[in-house]
C-alpha cells in the first residue's frame, strides 16, 4: 500500500502542476488524447478495479462494482469524447441594438489546477469522473481519494501514473491531516464529495484562498409512494436503490413515505423482493458488506437506539449465524417502522441497508414533511398520478428528482448532478461539469466604426440626441 503523502509535499506538488499548466495550457488535441488513453487503460483493468474495491470493503459485489465504478466512468468518458469539440467552441451571444455593431461571445476557458477530494463509497467513479471532467475542461488535477480504500488507491495511482505525466495529474493519500492541508491549498477550484459535516470543513479551509468549491454531500433522500403506485414494481426499484452497494450510496432512498392504508402491502412486497434476491444472504456474492468497523457500529447503533425508543425494528431476512455475519460486517436489510424525528435513524444520513418507513394520510403531509427538513440530494416518487407528481415537483426543492426509478438520474450524462443547501452546492456530469471546471469568459469585440466614439463630452448636440435614443 502507498505510504501517506507528507503534508510538506502538497504545496510543491501543486506548484509543479500549476507551472506546467501555465507553460502549456491543454488544447483540444491534448485533452482528447488524455481522455482516450484514460479510457483505454481503465477499460483494460476493470477486473483489477473490482477486486481492489472488494478487498477494501471486505466484500463488494463484483457486478455492482462493474456497473457503478466501471460502466458509469466509461459512459462519462464516452460522452465527453463525443461532445468535447462542441463544448469548447465559443458561444455567440447577442449584444442588442444599443451596442451595435459590436459582437459578443462566451469562451469556456480552463481554470488552472483543480483539487478533487473523493469519497470511499464509490472510490473509482467519484474520483475518475470529476478528474476526467476537469481534464476535458483543460485543467490539471490533484486528486486526494479517501484513506478508507488503500487497495483502490494503489489501483488509482498505478492507472493515473501510466496515463498522465506527473505534472498534469498528481495524487495524494493520507488521513484527516492530509485532507485538511490539501483543502487549504490555493487551488483554482475544489470538488469534494462526502458528508455534510466534512463539507463544512472543506468550505472553511478553502475560504481564506477564496477558492470556489463544488460540494457533493448527502442527507436524507425521501422515496414517496403514491396512492396508485404499483406495489411490486415500487418495492423492486426501492430495493435496488436502497441495497445497491449495501446501501452505501449518497442518493439511496433514506426513508420511505407510504400511504397508511398501504403500509403492510409495501412491507410484504419489499420482503418478497429481498428474499428473492438474497435467499442465502450470508453466502451471497451479490450483497456488499459495510466498509469498516466504525460504520458498522454506527449503523447497529441506529437500530439499538430505535429499539430503546420502542420502535419496531424488522429484519427482512433472518441470519443463520449472526456472530459470523457480524465478524464480516454483514448487516441484513432492515426496516424501522414509524420512527419519530428524535430517533438517530431520522436525524443523520443512514448510508447502509436500513430503511425507515413512515406513513401519511393526505399528500399535503408528504410535502410539509419534506419541506420541514434539509433539502435532499435526491427525491423519488412512485406512482402515475400526474397531478400528485406535479404537486410534489412544484412545492419541493431537491438536488435531483427521479420518478418511478431510483439512482439512474446519476447515470444520465445529460443531466447535472449536485445538491442544494445541506446536500451540496454546484454540479457536474457532462456539459455541466465542463462548465463547472471552466471560467465562462465573456468577450465583446468592437468594430472599426461605432457610435460610441461620438458618445463623449461635451454632451450637447448629437451626443445628447444619441443618449435620448438609448433611453427609449
Amino acid at each position: 500500500m502507498a505510504a501517506a503523502t507528507p503534508v510538506e509535499d502538497l504545496a510543491p506538488t501543486l506548484q509543479r502542476l500549476r507551472q506546467a499548466w501555465q507553460q502549456r495550457r491543454p488544447d483540444y488535441t491534448q485533452r482528447r488524447d488524455d481522455l482516450q488513453r484514460l479510457r483505454a487503460a481503465f477499460h483494460a483493468r476493470l477486473d483489477d478495479m473490482a477486486a481492489a474495491v472488494s478487498a477494501d470493503f471486505g466484500h463488494r459485489s463484483t457486478h455492482e462494482s462493474l456497473l457503478a465504478d466501471g460502466m458509469t466512468v466509461l459512459a462519462e468518458l464516452d460522452h465527453m469524447l463525443a461532445n468535447l469539440r462542441r463544448w469548447m467552441k465559443p458561444q455567440r451571444r447577442g449584444v442588442g441594438w444599443r451596442l451595435w455593431p459590436a459582437s459578443a461571445q462566451v469562451r469556456h476557458v480552463p481554470l488552472g489546477v483543480v483539487g478533487v477530494i473523493g469519497p470511499w463509497n464509490y472510490p473509482v467513479n467519484i474520483s475518475l469522473v470529476p478528474l476526467a471532467t476537469a481534464i476535458a475542461a483543460g485543467n490539471h488535477v490533484y486528486l486526494k481519494p479517501s484513506e478508507y480504500n488503500p487497495r483502490t488507491n494503489q489501483f488509482l495511482r498505478e492507472l493515473l501514473t501510466e496515463v498522465f505525466p506527473e505534472d498534469r495529474v498528481a495524487m495524494a493519500v493520507g488521513g484527516a491531516d492530509v485532507a485538511a492541508a490539501f483543502a487549504s491549498l490555493p487551488f483554482d477550484h475544489i470538488m469534494f464529495t462526502g458528508s455534510t459535516a466534512v463539507g463544512r470543513k472543506i468550505m472553511a479551509a478553502a475560504a481564506p484562498n477564496l477558492t470556489p468549491v463544488t460540494l457533493e454531500l448527502g442527507g436524507k433522500s425521501p422515496a414517496v409512494v403514491g396512492a396508485d403506485a404499483p406495489m411490486a414494481t415500487t418495492a423492486t426499484r426501492i430495493a435496488t436503490g436502497k441495497l445497491f452497494n449495501g446501501g452505501q450510496t449518497c442518493i439511496a432512498p433514506d426513508y420511505v413515505l407510504v400511504p397508511e392504508s398501504r403500509r403492510d402491502e409495501f412491507v410484504q412486497a419489499l420482503r418478497n423482493e429481498v428474499t428473492s434476491r438474497y435467499p442465502d444472504i450470508e453466502h451471497s456474492p451479490d450483497y456488499t458488506t459495510i466498509i469498516n468497523e466504525g460504520n458498522y457500529r454506527r449503523l447497529r447503533g441506529y437500530l439499538d437506539d430505535a429499539r430503546a425508543r420502542g420502535v419496531d425494528v424488522v429484519p427482512l431476512v433472518q441470519l443463520k449465524d449472526p456472530q459470523q455475519a457480524e465478524s464480516r460486517r454483514l448487516l441484513p436489510p432492515t426496516l424501522v417502522m414509524q420512527p419519530g424525528d428524535d430517533a438517530k435513524v431520522m436525524q443523520e444520513e443512514i448510508f447502509g441497508p436500513i430503511l425507515p418507513i413512515r406513513t401519511y394520510r393526505r399528500f399535503d403531509e408528504v410535502i410539509d414533511y419534506i419541506n420541514a427538513h434539509d433539502r435532499p440530494l435526491a427525491l423519488y416518487h412512485f406512482g402515475h398520478d400526474r397531478d400528485e407528481i406535479e404537486r410534489l415537483l412544484g412545492n419541493t426543492v431537491a438536488g435531483g428528482v427521479c420518478i418511478n426509478e431510483t439512482l439512474l438520474q446519476y447515470a444520465c450524462s445529460n443531466l447535472p448532478f449536485g445538491g442544494v443547501g445541506a446536500s451540496g452546492m454546484g454540479q457536474y456530469h457532462g456539459h455541466d461539469g465542463f462548465v463547472t471546471f471552466s471560467k465562462a469568459m465573456p468577450v465583446l469585440r468592437q468594430s472599426r466604426w461605432t457610435l460610441s466614439d461620438r458618445l463623449k463630452p461635451p454632451y450637447g448636440g448629437f451626443p445628447a440626441k444619441l443618449i435620448k435614443l438609448l433611453l427609449r
